[in-house]
């Protein structure tokens, strides 16, 4: 049995059953990880939700962004109208309602042995146990009888500094900030989410989050995507796997047992323009 992490999808299905195959994937005996951002801006955000359903004990995915997103336009939210996005056919699909109770079953987080999954990243100030246990503090509304009206709490960029007496939104707030949006942090885990570009221009006074000096999570190893300026890095404690499918990059797949990588073009997928 092997265990595969995979790269953003963000509506790529063509590419990551290319992969898949590629790689010798078996549904019965191996094991696929997705990193999150699962839909959004390729043309196949449906297929991706379905295929990735159907593999069911055989997926463990995080949820990023897109997807939290997508779950507020669902809870009725109103639409930001960003060019690109690719939701409103997941919205119009006869079988939506399944669709988004798998998807707000998902985690922020996932960790087994040494390595643990999350989609952005995680403050310096968090072990992974007490990340885990953040995580599942949103889990749990997410998967409540009251999701809706959680969802359409959660947006905003405030507050940007973790503390150990925030609660109520401000807390689940930064928790789903740090787990799904966050690329640049200042020396002291302070967020500062608008800059995208790549970790090398990284602007006066901030650092990328996973430089931080003796992050409490260092225990393990972090696998994370969102990043598509960062690119395909195996940095020794943490593997960023956001290659820029969507963008007409690649996809990229790592394998835990001995940390092979497998890639596949994106041709099909590809927009104008990069961002996250």
């Amino acid at each position: 049995m092997a265990t595969y992490v995979v790269g953003d999808l963000q509506g790529c299905l063509d590419p990551l059953t290319a992969l898949l195959e590629k790689a010798g994937f078996s549904v019965e005996g191996d094991r696929l990880w997705v990193v999150g951002d699962l839909v959004n801006r390729g043309p196949q955000s449906v297929d991706v939700l379905r295929f990735l359903r159907s593999l069911g004990f055989a997926v463990t995915a995080v949820l990023g962004n897109h997807d939290l997103y997508l779950l507020a336009l669902a809870a009725g939210l109103p639409p930001k109208d960003k060019l690109g996005d690719t939701i409103q056919p997941v919205l119009d699909a006869p079988d939506r309602d399944v669709l988004m109770d798998w998807l707000r079953g998902l985690p922020l987080m996932h960790a087994e042995g040494a390595w643990a999954m999350v989609h952005a990243g995680l403050l310096p100030q968090w072990s992974v146990p007490q990340a885990l246990g953040l995580a599942e503090e949103v889990a749990e509304n997410l998967r409540g009888d009251n999701w809706r009206g959680f969802l359409l709490e959660l947006f905003g960029n405030k507050p940007t500094q973790w503390g150990e007496s925030l609660s109520g939104w401000d807390r689940y707030r930064i928790v789903i900030n740090a787990m799904t949006r966050m690329r640049f942090i200042t020396p002291e885990g302070v967020l500062e989410l608008k800059p995208k570009g790549p970790p090398e221009n990284a602007p006066e006074g901030l650092i990328p989050w996973y430089s931080a000096a003796n992050a409490a999570w260092r225990t393990h190893t972090i696998l994370c995507g969102h990043w598509s300026a960062l690119g395909l890095r195996d940095m020794g404690h943490v593997v960023a796997l956001d290659s820029g499918c969507v963008w007409g990059g690649k996809l990229s797949m790592l394998r835990l047992e001995d940390r092979s990588v497998f890639q596949v073009d994106c041709p099909a997928c590809s927009l104008p323009g990069g961002s996250d």
